[in-house]
């Protein structure tokens, strides 16, 4: 009986220790400060909002910190009654006519931006407004008309958080010198879009790009909870915007027993809008992995690559001309099962630009013993007349030097 008992005292540790700890991102890092007129293109961000008040105006249930005279306001900071008693003073004593910092998440309210006050933590009172930046994008080393993008195994992008959700527990928080080296990574490939593999949420990847990778320019993130326990999913950072996204996460189909799967994490289906361009699809996958062993692995990858290949079927025979990239971590080599059933035959078949020597030096997984390519941007045929020749490669690394056991693939595409 020792046994479980020793196993719970671990897992409470591991909790506690992941609650208790120093947060690796301090929670005012990446957090900009901006002037009240510019907090609508902050939309859904959270930052410090900064300005006069001009007027605090209390309709009994609420009462509006305004910043202007313009009805509805251009900004407005809200309290709400049941907040009220948390503030040692009248709201109208405290802020009116005074320089202020709002900290909170800008929010709408018909169409209007406003931060919603719960806590007198969120607004100071400052002698001078701090200066305030809108973040400027990073220059694209891409030509007008061509398009880069990548596809990257991050490891762990987790957070300091237990989930309650999933089984995160015994996961620790990715270290800080993790997390820059990745980054610093990231702008060495400096693609228009980048798929990623394990990463634990949608709000950590965001406060991984705000923090690290704010001048960058990837305004939009694509990210759906995928079906894997541990909790890590695929998703995608792209400056590009993103139309239509198609999640397969809930789709079942047989398995290699003959009993429904699902993806081990998702099939990820992203339509994206270059402006002034036609439109082309990015899906993002992330197979079954052999930390379970081959014998038991390979049966589950190979039914999720079939149940891959009958969605390449289906679209490419729709329409042959599909503009599609297939990438991620497939946790396979070229010219195994797994793989020849995803790239298929015939008029329908994935193209990898890339010579069978070439295909053999190049390594994305850069851990010994296993040192191999297992990650790949696959293209339709379509797409793969765009590829810019000799665009397609790998930069290396390790878990020391660039934060993670996988290396990105990154390519260049003409999009005229």
């Amino acid at each position: 009986m020792r046994r479980p008992i020793l196993v719970l005292t671990l897992f409470l540790f591991v909790s506690v220790l992941r609650v208790t700890a120093q947060p690796v991102i301090d929670a005012d890092e990446g957090v900009a400060s901006i002037h009240w007129t510019n907090a609508g293109e902050a939309m859904g961000d959270v930052a410090y909002v900064c300005g006069k008040v001009i007027e605090v105006r209390n309709i009994g249930a609420i009462t509006f910190i305004n910043f202007d005279e313009e009805r509805p306001a251009k900004f407005v900071a809200v309290v709400f009654r049941d907040n009220y008693g948390k503030f040692p003073d009248d709201l109208k004593k405290l802020f009116a006519g005074k320089l202020v910092k709002v900290r909170g998440q800008i929010t709408s309210h018909r169409d209007r931006p406003q931060i919603v006050l719960t806590s007198p933590d969120q607004i100071e009172v400052v002698d001078k407004l701090p200066e305030t930046v809108m973040p400027k994008e990073r220059v694209r080393q891409a030509g007008k008309d061509q398009l880069v993008v990548a596809t990257y195994n991050i490891l762990n992008l987790f957070d300091d958080v237990d989930s309650p959700y999933h089984a995160d527990e015994t996961t620790p928080a990715k270290p800080r010198e993790e997390l820059e080296h990745v980054a610093a990574t990231i702008r060495t490939l400096n693609a228009d879009v980048i798929a990623f593999q394990e990463v634990e949420s949608r709000g950590y990847l965001k406060r991984f790009r705000d923090v690290f990778l704010g001048d960058m320019g990837y305004k939009y993130i694509v990210h759906y909870e995928g079906n894997d326990l541990r909790g890590i999913d695929v998703c995608l950072l792209s400056r590009i915007p993103v139309g239509p996204v198609e999640s397969h996460r809930h789709v079942k189909f047989p398995g290699a027993d003959g009993r429904p799967k699902a993806m081990s994490r998702d099939l990820l289906c992203v339509t994206l809008l270059p402006p002034e361009k036609s439109p082309f699809e990015i899906w993002v996958v992330h197979l079954k992995s052999n930390s379970g062993g081959r014998e038991y692995s390979e049966p589950v990858r190979l039914a999720e690559s079939r149940y891959l290949r009958k969605q390449l079927d289906l679209r490419l025979t729709a329409n042959p001309e599909a503009r599609i990239l297939l990438m991620g971590d497939f946790n396979d080599i070229w010219g195994s099962p797994t793989l020849e059933t995803i790239v298929g035959s015939g008029l329908t078949a994935l193209k990898l630009p890339l010579s069978e020597p070439a295909i053999k030096s190049l390594i994305t997984y850069n851990k010994e013993p296993r040192r191999s390519m297992i990650d790949f941007i696959l293209c339709s045929p379509a797409m793969a007349k765009q590829l810019v020749p000799g665009s397609y490669r790998t930069v290396p690394g390790s878990v020391k030097t660039s934060g993670s056991d996988h290396n990105p693939v990154t390519a260049w595409f003409e999009m005229k």
